[in-house]
């Protein structure tokens, strides 16, 4: 079974939701990153949502823009971010997540793309720029080579396209919170129940809330509602912040433990 499903499967059980992180590969560098994403699974982060740094990342807020610079600035490339998966799957079996951009996988060839992300370790795919009714044009794109693919769904998602996404979901649902691009917020929307209820009303996949989540307390909030619950531009500042030093993956541990423990105390 993919990683992913399994994850979902063992937490019904458990009677709890998923902590979701969000990092950009190779920020500030491909080997930083590989010790992070570990340290973040020992902090707690059941799923790993690994960005692949893109020239031009139009879902993406300045903290996010800057790490995919950052990352770019010391040479990662498509086949580096495999590589680094590779290395993480040295010592941890975390699912991970792959978000990505058409136009850097298109180049590199994307039914390869998604044959030596699949052998590499990935086990989803989130393509930010994709929508299901263009992949479903082209037998190349929509083809998944074992990935799965997971879909997003925003606030201003018409209800006669929610049946169309959901039909095609992978993995778990993304539900974007909010409107605009990534990056921190200090409220919630007022809506994510409402919306994360509507989902479900049209499919089994599980749905995870990302977009703005920052803190422990907008984690346990939000872990109530989702069966997941995705933070990124919080631990992608946080790098940013400390930089490439040796401490660097402890540091992040220790900032997403809380979160992850917040999200870990919701029980269903």
């Amino acid at each position: 079974m993919n990683r992913i499903d399994q994850l979902f499967t063992n937490l019904k059980t458990e009677g709890r939701p998923a902590m979701i992180a969000y990092i950009t590969g190779g920020d500030p560098t491909l080997a930083a990153s590989a010790k992070v994403a570990v340290a973040l699974e020992h902090s707690g982060v059941d799923i790993l949502e690994l960005g692949i740094p893109f020239s031009d990342p139009l879902a993406d807020g300045a903290t996010i823009q800057a790490a995919a610079g950052r990352a770019i600035a010391a040479g990662a490339s498509v086949p580096g971010i495999l590589d680094l998966i590779r290395e993480i799957r040295k010592s941890s079996q975390i699912p991970i997540v792959l978000f990505a951009y058409l136009n850097p996988l298109y180049i590199y060839g994307f039914e390869s793309f998604q044959r030596d992300a699949a052998e590499a370790g990935v086990d989803g795919l989130l393509l930010l720029d994709l929508p299901p009714q263009e992949a479903a044009r082209n037998n190349e794109l929509a083809a998944s080579k074992g990935l799965k693919t997971i879909r997003l769904i925003a606030p201003t998602t018409p209800s006669e396209r929610l049946q169309e996404i959901t039909d095609a979901a992978e993995g778990f649902i993304y539900y974007v919170s909010r409107e605009g691009v990534t990056g921190e917020q200090t409220s919630l929307s007022a809506d994510i129940a409402e919306r994360v209820a509507a989902i479900r009303a049209l499919t089994k996949v599980p749905v995870a809330v990302g977009f703005g989540i920052s803190n422990p307390e907008q984690a346990a909030t939000v872990a109530k509602l989702a069966d997941g619950v995705v933070v990124g531009s919080a631990i992608v500042r946080k790098i940013g912040e400390i930089g490439d030093i040796p401490e660097l993956p402890v540091k992040i541990a220790d900032f997403v433990r809380p979160i992850a423990e917040a999200v870990h105390g919701v029980k269903r």
